[in-house]
């Protein structure tokens, strides 16, 4: 039967999963590993996982899933995105190229690449067969962001009508001339909130922006620290939505520009207290729900707090 390892991290997660999928003739093929076996308790043919093992104590969780992948598979300089860390078992996601070599550990004895219903079939628990199934559902796609120009405007008025994000945005009317003036000192470096175009294969299909939030007393008695970047982000296209795309974008956002950027270990969001689509995107990239602030104005927000050297190091 299965044992915890002594040396497992105690605090949430406690382990991490990195699901590896390649392209096949008939759509993704997803990379099973079968564990050695180890006496009879590990005997027969059940034993097939995604690459994943315990977080050690301390160990940040991306650090700790490359670890697991380069371990168990040998498969490195490969970027991994967030699925879903918001469970007791990290899940994160990787693309490698149809001729990716896979080199096994002594943990392993033999390895497969399966279509997602076969190799779903051979995963035990269901949960652990459930995290293919969250990845097979994420499109592959190129993920851009660039600095938002005055010239964009006309295109992100439209995508603030769409009925999906109209009312998280206020207030809850767009017009250019409103855009041109809530955006245009922003977009022209005369303040320190940067405006993002999201860029989905070359295609504009959302906004993103960060800013400073050490001054706002507000998020300071909430526990957030001076150095802390806000963020508020938005997949406009409607056809986007429902497919994990949010969570892809906005790990991309933390990790390649906020993390790279600026010298923070805390990143916030606070977004309406129902919009439970937002809410849950940032649970899925690792951060923690916490208090209602901004009550008194009419429109209450749940903030959430991302600890980045938690999450990297």
């Amino acid at each position: 039967m299965w044992t915890m390892n002594p040396e497992m991290s105690g605090d949430h997660p406690g382990g991490v999963t990195v699901v590896v999928r390649r392209p096949g003739t008939a759509g993704w093929e997803y990379l099973l590993l079968h564990r050695a076996h180890e006496g009879p308790d590990f005997a027969g043919d059940w034993a097939w996982t995604a690459p994943a093992g315990a977080r050690l104590p301390g160990e940040p969780v991306e650090p700790a899933a490359l670890r697991k992948l380069a371990q168990e598979a040998g498969i490195v300089e490969t970027a991994i995105w967030a699925v879903d860390l918001s469970g007791e078992w990290a899940v994160f996601a990787a693309e490698v190229s149809a001729d990716q070599e896979v080199t096994l550990n002594d943990d392993h004895d033999r390895h497969e690449w399966l279509p997602v219903d076969e190799a779903v079939a051979r995963i035990l628990p269901a949960s652990a067969a459930d995290q293919v199934r969250l990845v097979e559902l994420v499109p592959s796609v190129r993920i851009h962001f660039r600095s938002m120009t005055m010239e964009d405007l006309p295109a992100v008025a439209e995508r603030l009508e769409q009925p999906h994000v109209r009312p998280w945005y206020r207030p809850e009317n767009h017009t250019l001339e409103q855009l041109q003036e809530r955006y245009g000192a922003r977009i022209e470096g005369e303040s320190p909130v940067r405006m993002w175009v999201v860029e989905v294969d070359g295609s504009p299909v959302g906004q993103v922006e960060d800013y400073p939030v050490g001054d706002d007393e507000t998020y300071a008695a909430a526990g957030v620290l001076p150095d802390a970047i806000g963020v508020d982000f938005a997949i406009t296209d409607p056809a986007l939505i429902g497919h994990g795309l949010g969570t892809r974008m906005l790990w991309r956002f933390v990790r390649d520009v906020v993390w790279l950027d600026y010298d923070a270990t805390q990143v916030v969001a606070a977004p309406a207290v129902d919009n439970v689509a937002s809410l849950r995107t940032l649970e899925k990239v690792g951060f923690v729900a916490g208090d209602v602030v901004h009550e008194d104005s009419g429109d209450p927000e749940r903030l959430c707090i991302l600890d980045l050297t938690r999450l990297f190091g």
